[in-house]
């Protein structure tokens, strides 16, 4: 994979080498890195006033104090890790996890050594009985992301024990922006949709996709359809019908 490419938010394109820059209240520096292939596509979105706002509220959350998950470094990783030539699935997320030491950036995955997550833990049920793929000891996804899984969240910060607290604040926007390019695409895509947030996509999504649509894995939805959706095998079936070849979900052991 090519190396990331890093810029500030509403500037100019920059330097794509790791950039490293001082974030105002703090005197330890973070570096926000994407693949450089987002770019391009995405040039439009960073120089706009909504992200300059967007970026004003996180330097003064922190400024006052505020902890934002996850670090800085890692806002954009699922961009970082999933090249847009490479999407061959799309899972969307709502927000990042609140919790010490859990997001990193890629929707519905922690950090190794982390307790799996109630919902993450469905999901490994249902590739379980899909596949037979057994469930693995961590929550750790970036193998399915360096596969062209593109693991995103609408809104990609959240602060420290405070769910939803940067929605509205511009992320949707730019997230819209990145699921627009990738249905653009005319290599064919999966878009995995689970709860009615993800599904407000489906509409939009072109006819040559496959849309596959489910209740969130969450313990309070997944007994009402979640379970037995069989969404991974669908998809591989999708892709390698397409010449896209297929996803390995057994995520290998950390």
């Amino acid at each position: 994979m090519a190396a990331s490419g890093d810029r500030h938010f509403g500037s100019p394109p920059i330097d794509r080498r790791a950039l490293v820059r001082t974030v105002a209240g703090e005197r330890k520096c973070m570096a926000v890195k994407l693949h450089p292939d987002w770019l391009e596509p995405l040039q439009r979105e960073f120089d706009s006033p909504y992200m300059a706002s967007l970026r004003q509220f996180l330097l003064d959350e922190k400024a006052a104090g505020k902890r934002i998950f996850p670090r800085g470094a890692d806002w954009f990783r699922a961009l970082d890790l999933t090249p847009p030539q490479d999407v061959r699935v799309v899972i969307l997320g709502q927000d990042p996890y609140h919790g010490e030491g859990q997001a990193h950036g890629l929707c519905f995955s922690v950090q190794p050594g982390v307790r799996v997550p109630p919902s993450l833990v469905n999901v490994y049920k249902e590739l379980k009985s899909d596949l037979g793929i057994e469930p693995p000891r961590h929550g750790f996804l970036e193998h399915w992301a360096k596969q062209g899984v593109l693991l995103l969240n609408t809104c990609l910060t959240v602060e420290m024990g405070r769910a939803a607290s940067h929605q509205g604040r511009g992320w949707e926007k730019f997230t819209d922006a990145v699921v627009a390019h990738v249905n653009a695409s005319e290599k064919p895509v999966v878009f995995m949709l689970w709860g009615s947030h993800a599904q407000k996509k489906a509409p939009s999504v072109d006819p040559r996709h496959l849309v596959l649509k489910s209740v969130h894995p969450s313990p309070l939805s997944a007994h009402g359809g979640f379970f037995g959706c069989r969404h991974f095998s669908k998809a591989n079936a999708f892709l390698e019908a397409k010449g896209r070849g297929t996803i390995d979900w057994a995520l290998p052991a950390i």
